[in-house]
């Protein structure tokens, strides 16, 4: 089994930066996905970065420019750092993960995705 846990999440104010974290307890391929996921009260949950075992990201609109994710294989951690928060950011965080199979562009739709973590709320205000 694979455990996810995310890290990092908090209120920030409109403008402001934060590095969300994920450990991921072991990779059972190495073709693998991982990607962010956000959800907001009562809206769907929403891919907006991932990025497989060669470092190929792939970004939701609503984020390019401003959130980098980026992974440390060493330690087994998946970040992503956001800049030039907006109120609209505010949402819970997950990490996903998934092993084996993949390749190509990584995927932002959840359906691709086996593993997640329980999240971290980000919230940001003015």
């Amino acid at each position: 089994q694979v455990q996810l846990v995310e890290s990092g999440g908090t209120s920030v104010q409109t403008g402001g930066s934060l590095r969300l974290s994920c450990v991921v307890s072991r990779y059972t391929d190495s073709r693998y996905f991982m990607g962010w996921f956000r959800q907001a009260p009562g809206k769907e949950r929403e891919g907006i970065a991932a990025i497989e075992r060669t470092g190929r990201t792939n970004y939701a609109d609503s984020v390019k420019g401003r959130f980098t994710i980026s992974q440390d294989n060493a330690k087994r951690i998946l970040y992503l750092q956001m800049s030039s928060l907006k109120a609209e950011d505010t949402a819970m965080y997950y990490c996903a993960a998934v092993f084996g199979g993949v390749g190509g562009v990584p995927a932002l739709s959840a359906s691709w995705y086996d593993y997640w973590g329980q999240g971290t709320q980000v919230s940001v205000s003015s």
